[in-house]
């Protein structure tokens, strides 16, 4: 439906083209290092953002120069699957076009960092040739569909790999601008491109969804806009329960904008989940918030039309209706690190990557060591929602081969860090991310080192804890969900989250606002005092906080 008073991007997409804009002039311009205004939020549906270095941002101000224009490039990759050949193709365009690393993201995808506006094209193209895209990676459109990562000779994990690519296809713009812009594809006319599910204008604002198999809730799937839980019957995957209206984003001191989890609707079959996936777009297509961006997802739509309306018009567009939510259990939201063996005796190595960086650094070769490995490894890499890595399908006989190049390049990180760093994530925030407020991944080690030395203090060393940084509220790290948070206020403050629950099943609270690093450890103190000295045996930090109504 449309808005009385649309918003600015909306606008500028009924303008585009079937998101064509001027982009490809934009690309021409010599003048410039970054493209017009409105071709940037053009150039977020085909997968790229325009960023700056604001680590130089003062100096070149001052020097009369344009900000340090890049581009970061974010890959679509249904639940984060890729061939050593295509791990060896992105690793060879860090090189040639980026700043020299890859970053594993929490939505199962690769970004490079720090591509010049010149080699956008020949990067993208060059991805394409490899067999990966960039398409609706970002922007008001479906993206990155999450699926649990697990061994493909599970038939639940297999089935549901195959679906997450099924959805992510079927989400797609059917634009012909990507491939006309970054391709040199043949051009058509926009009017020939009917956008059936997404629309015109496409969707209010982005759009989130996951795949997770019970009881690994590895996906944080009440964290998006669609999650479908599945529930297996004998080994086999039975059907799905969906989940809609959850979101993490929001705006410090807008009581207007929060995160919210999804809730449970029904259960489908699993030949029922494409229909079902388009019926909920569609509805959010439809009475999704199309003047203010803030209200534009669809955790707002639910939140303010009710679940049971949400329903009855998922029902209505359906033509049938969902049955009763099946039982179902999570237990965990974090990976499995380590070899682990599946039913058919084929080897899966769950390797660390901190804030999913893979860079070269000192005797840290996590870079130039998962290139060697990808030379030799006969079977799949699987990216997962937490910017970790499985080395998956490996023989019996071609473990030490793995192994050794693991220590070789010091990629065992798995094997020393200590739980609160293995359970962590950070969002790239500063010096490229434009809406970073404080630091996050260039952080992270730090805060959680301090962290632990805090737990050590208290006879927690060793326990698990759930921590993650996010440099702003939007939350891209999902850091509402974890049982100490950090979010981004300016910089070197943040505000302190906490409680979140293991199971991926409850929000953390804001427990103080505007904190500096000492202002945090003094608050987590006594808690962590507390908490050692009051729990129940294997009691976790958020079960604890509630428990105890610390946070009431």
């Amino acid at each position: 439906m449309a808005a009385a008073n649309p918003s600015a991007v909306e606008r500028i997409k009924a303008a585009s083209r079937g998101l064509r804009g001027t982009i490809v002039e934009s690309l021409a311009d010599p003048v410039t290092g970054g493209l017009a205004d409105d071709d940037q939020h053009l150039l977020k549906f085909h997968g790229s953002y325009q960023q700056h270095d604001r680590d130089s941002a003062e100096a070149r101000r001052q020097a009369k120069l344009e900000p340090a224009f890049s581009f970061m490039i974010r890959t679509r990759l249904p639940g984060g699957l890729v061939t050593p050949a295509q791990w060896l193709a992105l690793d060879a365009l860090a090189t040639r076009y980026a700043n020299g690393t890859l970053r594993l993201t929490s939505r199962q995808a690769f970004q490079l960092h720090g591509v010049l506006k010149g080699d956008l094209k020949p990067a993208i193209a060059a991805m394409n040739a490899a067999l990966v895209d960039t398409i609706a990676a970002c922007g008001d459109v479906n993206r990155n569909v999450l699926a649990s990562p697990g061994p493909l000779a599970s038939p639940v994990h297999a089935a549901v790999q195959a679906w997450a690519a099924k959805l992510s296809a079927h989400l797609l713009p059917r634009t012909r601008a990507y491939h006309e812009i970054w391709l040199d594809g043949a051009k058509v006319a926009p009017e020939q491109e009917a956008e059936t599910v997404l629309g015109a204008n496409y969707l209010p604002r982005k759009f989130k969804a996951a795949i997770a198999v019970p009881p690994v809730n590895d996906v944080d799937v009440f964290a998006q806009d669609l999650g479908f839980i599945a529930i297996a019957q004998d080994g086999r995957l039975a059907g799905f329960n969906l989940a809609a209206g959850g979101g993490l984003g929001a705006t410090h001191g807008d009581a207007q904008t929060y995160p919210r989890l999804a809730e449970v609707v029904g259960f489908l079959a699993p030949e029922q989940l494409l229909a079902v996936a388009e019926a909920v777009v569609t509805t959010q297509r439809d009475f999704g918030d199309r003047g203010e961006r803030k209200h534009a997802r669809l955790k707002y739509t639910i939140a303010d039309r009710g679940l049971d309306w949400f329903r009855s018009e998922l029902e209505r567009r359906l033509g049938f209706a969902l049955e009763a939510p099946r039982p179902f259990e999570f237990t965990t939201t974090g990976d499995r690190f380590g070899w682990s063996e599946d039913g058919e005796g084929r080897w899966h190595l769950a390797l660390r990557i901190e804030s999913g960086r893979v860079a070269d650094r000192g005797d840290r070769r996590l870079r130039a060591g998962l290139a060697r490995i990808a030379q030799v490894h006969r079977g799949h890499f699987q990216l997962t929602p937490n910017q970790n890595l499985i080395v998956a399908d490996v023989a019996d006989g071609d473990r030490w081969r793995i192994d050794a190049l693991v220590v070789g390049y010091g990629l065992d990180a798995y094997r020393r860090s200590r739980p609160v760093a293995l359970e962590s994530l950070a969002c790239v925030a500063l010096p490229t991310c434009p809406l970073a407020m404080a630091e996050a991944e260039r952080y992270l080690p730090a805060a959680t080192a301090a962290i632990d030395a805090l737990m050590e203090k208290h006879g927690l060393g060793g326990e698990p804890l759930l921590f993650r940084v996010s440099g702003c509220p939007n939350g891209c790290s999902r850091p509402y969900l974890a049982e100490v948070a950090l979010v981004g206020k300016a910089p070197g403050r943040y505000n302190l989250h906490l409680g979140g629950a293991r199971d991926g099943r409850r929000l953390a609270a804001l427990y103080r606002e505007n904190l500096d690093e000492p202002a945090i450890l003094a608050a987590l103190d006594p808690l962590f005092a507390a908490w050692s000295a009051e729990r129940t045996p294997a009691e976790a930090f958020g079960d604890w906080l509630h428990r105890s109504r610390r946070l009431s």
